[in-house]
């Protein structure tokens, strides 16, 4: 995999709208359950890449630091190779004196050379550098949205075990509510009701039916008084 291709991949998942992905889903949990393994995964495939990548650029920077010290030393050694030429050109030693200055060419080109290869390293690990920067964001990103991943999971997991559980509830409740001992205590009632309502009915009746009795009786009496008073005017 190359650093592009990891670069790429961590920015499009950590730029993931895990709210759309949700929406769009039959099964969100099936769903964030899937999101959080391929996170997972990618994070561990990334983090093996950008630890390569931080490793291949620290050697460069390494790299990079020996050809800036060498070419630091070669210069030393030219500088003293030059002042050693002086001293014995001034001793009238003009051979040695050369001999001399030939070092001094030959380290200064040493150092020329190690200075070549630390400024055509320099860009390389500018460039690198700032790959690993935004490779390490993207993984600080790909960690905070697996963790707001779980956090959703997890909630959605809460929320779906309480609707089973209050489901479970009124299934039970619904369940007692036919089995009620209460409910054939009401029937037993309005029963018992419709009975007191009956009897009181018959009494209702049978006062109804004495109130007639004694009315024809006073009708009786006084037919009998009137027939009294009647021989009474005769008599």
């Amino acid at each position: 995999m190359t650093k592009q291709t990891i670069l790429g991949r961590v920015a499009q998942l950590a730029k993931a709208n895990i709210n759309a992905l949700l929406d769009q889903a039959e099964d969100p949990q099936k769903m964030l359950d899937q999101l959080i393994r391929d996170y997972t995964s990618n994070i561990a495939e990334a983090e093996e890449a950008v630890a390569a990548t931080i490793g291949n650029l620290r050697l460069m920077e390494q790299d990079h630091q020996e050809d800036v010290d060498a070419a630091k030393e070669w210069g030393e050694k030219a500088l003293a190779a030059s002042r050693k030429a002086d001293g014995l050109r001034a001793d009238g030693r003009t051979a040695d004196a050369d001999r001399f200055d030939n070092l001094a060419k030959v380290a200064l080109g040493r150092q020329l050379q190690a200075e070549k290869e630390a400024r055509t390293a320099e860009p390389t690990i500018a460039s690198q550098t700032e790959v690993v920067e935004k490779l390490k964001a993207g993984l600080d990103q790909m960690g905070n949205k697996l963790g707001e991943l779980k956090a959703r999971r997890d909630e959605l997991v809460a929320r779906a075990t309480s609707a089973q559980a209050r489901n479970r509830m009124m299934d039970a409740v619904k369940s007692i509510d036919v089995l009620d001992p209460t409910s054939e205590l009401s029937r037993f009632e309005d029963k018992v009701r419709r009975e007191e309502a009956k009897a009181m009915g018959r009494q209702e009746l049978a006062a109804s039916s004495l109130d007639a009795q004694f009315e024809q009786l006073d009708a009786l009496g006084d037919s009998a008084e009137i027939e009294a008073r009647l021989a009474a005017l005769k008599g």
